[in-house]
């Protein structure tokens, strides 16, 4: 007697490494024509043929346009697809659990830089493209609030120890302005300073602005 036979899904290391090619090549795509073009100007079909890809494994991966901008924030802002709030990665708590106070910014200035080298091009495809897109708005809204809330845990890190200069609502202020990636867009890509250059006045400035 002869039952029914579920077929199992193919599955293999290989198919999941050329799913995952897939995915950064379109990604890569995506970053560079949002670049050059912006947000608005690049349709999906722009995207898939620069990844060399056809258009439905566009949507397959990612449903939508904006489905690939929040897939490549993701992964520029946390150096992977880790779900992983930017608050809990080791990095962030490495920073916070320095007992040193200008070691303790030292860190973040190197580490806030890191961050913005390899995902400055993002924050600013998105801020651009706020105004004119009401989900984008929102996106960068979103980011706006969290980045804020993670200033402000960094502040009230130093104020444990007595170190600042401001109460906390205007440091947290002071360090969001400096920190803010449209600083780092004016000052490495639109004045071509290198990362070392800006880290080194980020540190010197919150040195000068927070610290007692």
């Amino acid at each position: 007697m002869t039952g029914n036979v579920k077929k199992r899904a193919y599955d293999s290391p290989r198919r999941r490494q050329q799913a995952a090619a897939t995915r950064a090549a379109i990604l890569d795509a995506a970053l560079k024509l949002f670049a050059q073009q912006g947000y608005a100007a690049t349709s999906v079909a722009a995207i898939a043929d620069e990844a060399g890809v056809a258009l439905k494994t566009v949507y397959a991966a990612f449903g939508t346009k904006r489905g690939v901008l929040v897939a490549l924030r993701s992964r520029l802002v946390r150096g992977s697809d880790d779900p992983v709030p930017v608050a809990e990665q080791e990095w962030f708590r490495a920073v916070l659990d320095e007992p040193e106070p200008r070691k303790r910014l030292s860190m973040f200035a190197a580490a806030a830089t890191e961050l913005k080298s390899r995902a400055g091009a993002i924050f600013e495809i998105i801020r651009q493209a706020a105004p004119t897109d009401p989900e984008i708005a929102a996106m960068w809204a979103e980011f706006m609030r969290d980045f804020y809330e993670n200033q402000r845990l960094v502040i009230e890190r130093f104020d444990t120890d007595g170190a600042l200069k401001a109460d906390v609502n205007r440091a947290t202020d002071i360090l969001w302005t400096i920190n803010h990636p449209a600083v780092y867009h004016l000052l490495v890509v639109e004045r071509g300073w290198s990362a070392d250059d800006y880290r080194h006045w980020l540190e010197e400035s919150l040195n000068q602005q927070l610290l007692t």
